[in-house]
């Protein structure tokens, strides 16, 4: 078969399997455009599901009159700058859109009109193009002093088999929604309102630039609990700026979902910074549970590169372990900030959970006609103390302990029954009223496992066993960084088979494998010797564990398949090092390891992300009991 050259509206048809893959990638194109012109106020309405209808209005700076007819020719564009030898140079894009491909394609498989008014000109123009063909220009009406709006109607008509891969209307509907909140999270100083269907689905009001403007727009779009539950991040490295606002580690999700990333503005889903997001979470979430967040990184253009896919959703970096560095970083020391603090989504759901009663759930029926022996009515089988013990499930047993409560400088003598044990690594003998610290003084344990205590304005709920275990497992980590971790040497070194580019990549990072207790060598080409193994990993998988480090390696630049087996034994030493569940502690015990908690960061999750605390306010307690 000869070669021939494809017509344009063939090569437009294929240029649009790339840039509009279903009604969301239409709108993100024609909403990046206002963006990129200056729009302060975006309209959105889809129909549909966007495939009957979909209008963008802005008020940015419009089209001129002589420049509209090339605004829908492929490859023609605004946005780039060429020197004085007419060449353009790719690494200095500074705008959302450059590869002037969204209005062709999008004119090529639908219907498309374009309505602007420039900011020079005083007349409207309009201009059509239906499945590639273009119609003349012609004057026309507009609302506003300038801007642009477009619109599209029957949107893949000229394409029939593309509507065979569209999901349901309310899923396309879904999705545009999904788009116009990430544009809106990147873009707090812009207003945006989204119509689906005639009906008004989102409107918000440009906020102010700065993270306050940002925090309140990623509220509106998140919810109040992102917002009360969110650490501020504004960290700079070699140029490099991460700002935004990730969840606290309880306040986390099953999947990543509510995790938005950005580029210099631009949405993007990128596998580096999703592994550095959890690289920084590793130590306190497991791997079913997933942060909230929303980064933001601004680099120079020089240093990325937006030109790799024609939706431009991913990125390359130049210095790739820069980024992830700066990410994590940031992230971890965003976490150690916040101490002991957890979130509030876990005193709200503490509190749902509560059930008022109204009157007795369990017992012996009530009979009128059946007097007690003592003369009353009403209850029947009460006539003897012992008879209600033995009627009534547990109320011969022993009541939860109560600690007595605090009276002075130090803590009264405890019963003998119960001595204090003051030799435990938890007590701590400062005399300081323990009302006075943020997870207060301990009132009582109920169950052997939950420490009760009072604070100044209510009170907290502690799981001694979750509690400790994240202080061990601190103490660890802190003695793993301070010297090099225990090895022990194989009996007979173990050669692990890899891919040549594997191994030489494993070899290469031999010295950071020896920090962490891993000593391997080159062996040939497509192997490596494995000679000593972290001491704490004990019997190993040799072979399955280099496997994932050089898949690590390959991924993210990182081996992190051995820091996070290393802190999975650290967190399973600490589970067996710590206070157990059903031990029964005194009183300064049970102080000294809130004193703990509140002196060592990330306290208020267990290493599995779980909360150790629940704490309830005084006006949530009187709520319960009808005093609000």
């Amino acid at each position: 078969m000869p070669i021939r050259r494809l017509s344009p509206e063939t090569v437009n048809r294929i240029a649009a399997g790339e840039v509009v893959e279903r009604p969301a990638s239409a709108i993100k194109e024609l909403v990046e455009n206002a963006l990129d012109a200056g729009g302060r106020n975006i309209e959105i309405q889809a129909d549909g599901g966007g495939l009957s209808r979909i209008l963008i209005a802005d008020d940015g700076k419009g089209i001129p009159k002589a420049e509209l007819p090339l605004a829908i020719e492929r490859h023609a564009t605004s946005k780039l700058e060429p020197d004085d030898a007419g060449d353009v140079d790719l690494l200095r894009i500074h705008t959302l859109g450059f590869r002037g491909e969204a209005l062709p394609s999008i004119g090529s498989v639908a219907r498309l009109s374009i309505t602007t008014r420039s900011r020079d000109e005083t007349d409207a123009w309009t201009i059509q193009v239906e499945g590639g063909e273009t119609r003349p220009l012609a004057p026309a009406p507009f609302p506003g002093p300038h801007g642009a709006r477009v619109e599209v109607r029957d949107l893949f008509y000229a394409t029939p088999a593309r509507l065979k891969f569209m999901k349901s209307e309310r899923s396309e509907a879904m999705a545009i929604s999904e788009e116009i909140k990430r544009q809106a999270m990147a873009h707090e100083a812009v207003a945006f309102t989204l119509s689906l269907d005639g009906k008004v689905t989102l409107r918000l009001p440009a906020e102010h630039p700065g993270d306050a403007g940002r925090l309140k727009r990623l509220s509106a779009l998140l919810g109040r609990d992102f917002e009360a539950n969110a650490l501020l991040i504004d960290q700079e490295r070699d140029g490099v700026r991460l700002s935004g606002y990730t969840g606290l580690p309880t306040y986390s999700r099953g999947n990543a979902a509510h995790q938005y990333l950005f580029v210099n503005g631009r949405p993007v889903k990128d596998r580096l910074l999703q592994g550095a997001l959890r690289g920084a979470y590793a130590d306190f979430l497991a791997r079913d549970r997933h942060p909230a967040a929303v980064l933001f990184l601004d680099i120079d253009p020089l240093y990325v590169d937006v030109n790799v896919h024609p939706a431009k959703a991913e990125v390359r970096f130049r210095d790739p372990a820069l980024v992830r560095g700066l990410i994590v970083g940031a992230l971890r020391h965003a976490l150690h900030a916040a101490g002991h603090r957890a979130s509030t989504t876990v005193a709200a759901d503490t509190l749902s959970s509560f059930q008022p009663h109204t009157g007795l759930s369990s017992g012996p029926a009530y009979s009128p006609s059946a007097p007690s022996a003592q003369g009353f009515s009403g209850w029947t089988g009460w006539s003897q103390p012992a008879a209600a013990a033995q009627i009534i499930p547990g109320l011969n047993e022993r009541s939860a302990r109560v600690e007595p409560s605090w009276d002075g400088p130090a803590w009264p003598q405890q019963p003998a029954a119960e001595p204090a044990s003051h030799d435990s690594p938890l007590i701590n003998h400062a005399p300081t009223d323990p009302l006075d610290y943020p997870l207060g003084a301990a009132r009582g344990q109920l169950h052997a496992n939950y420490i009760v205590a009072q604070t100044r304005d209510g009170l907290v709920i502690v799981d001694q066993h979750a509690a400790h275990e994240r202080l061990v497992y601190e103490r660890m980590k802190a003695q793993m960084a301070e010297g090099s971790v225990t090895r022990q040497a194989l009996l007979t070194p173990e050669v692990v088979d890899l891919d040549p580019a594997e191994a030489e990549r494993v070899a290469s990072r031999a010295e950071e494998l020896a920090e962490m207790g891993l000593i391997v060598e080159a062996f040939g080409a497509g192997a490596v010797l494995v000679r000593e193994t972290p001491a704490m990993l004990g019997d190993t998988d040799v072979q399955g564990l280099i496997r994932d480090i050089a898949d690590d390696l390959a991924e993210h630049g990182q081996a992190l398949s051995l820091k996070e087996r290393l802190a999975a034994i650290c967190g399973t030493m600490a589970c067996h090092g710590s206070v157990r569940s059903g031990r029964v502690l005194s009183a300064p015990e049970m102080n000294a390891l809130l004193r703990q908690m509140e002196a060592t960061p990330h306290s208020g999750q267990c290493n599995h992300g779980r909360p150790t605390y629940v704490e309830l306010k005084l006006h949530d307690l009187e709520k319960l009991f009808g005093r609000r």
